[in-house]
């Protein structure tokens, strides 16, 4: 899994007009599933954004996370941060993971983070969203699962 999280003053999804999911400051999170992604890598991403420490302290020092600020989580499915875009000029999705499993993934990820005990707002999976939202800092970085420390890089070569 792949996530893009901006750390957000606002944010909002808009869905046909409607606005379906907003927060106030904490973190706007555009995940993408890629194919062979599990449930570990959706509970590994939400353990690392909500101990991330990507806010300010008193001193000026990006020391404190989430809770410590009383942060919220705007959650969107964003498919295309799977693709594989090093060929030609057309990216190509095939390395996505499927609608069902991609929106399974997706729920773990929702859940995990509320367990972490973050209110979390949400996009609509496979709707054509309008995402707004104030980046403060702007500060931005992207997290992907597959640097997990105990999981083996894609195309390592085996040990003897």
């Amino acid at each position: 899994m792949i996530v893009v999280l901006q750390r957000v003053s606002r944010a909002s999804v808009v869905v046909a007009g409607q606005t379906v999911g907003a927060i106030g400051a904490g973190v706007c999170l555009l995940a993408g599933v890629r194919r062979g992604d599990g449930a570990a890598d959706a509970r590994w991403l939400a353990e690392k954004v909500a101990g991330m420490r990507v806010f300010e302290d008193a001193g000026g020092r990006t020391n404190l996370a989430l809770a410590d600020v009383g942060g919220a989580v705007l959650l969107v499915p964003q498919f295309t941060l799977a693709a594989e875009w090093r060929h030609g000029r057309r990216p190509s999705f095939s390395g996505a993971a499927g609608p069902a499993e991609a929106q399974a993934l997706l729920a773990q990820l929702r859940i995990s983070l509320r367990e972490a005990g973050l209110f979390v707002a949400e996009g609509v999976f496979g709707a054509d969203m309008a995402v707004e939202l104030v980046n403060a800092g702007p500060f931005t970085l992207v997290l992907d699962s597959a640097e997990r420390p105990d999981r083996a890089p894609p195309h390592a070569p085996a040990r003897t």
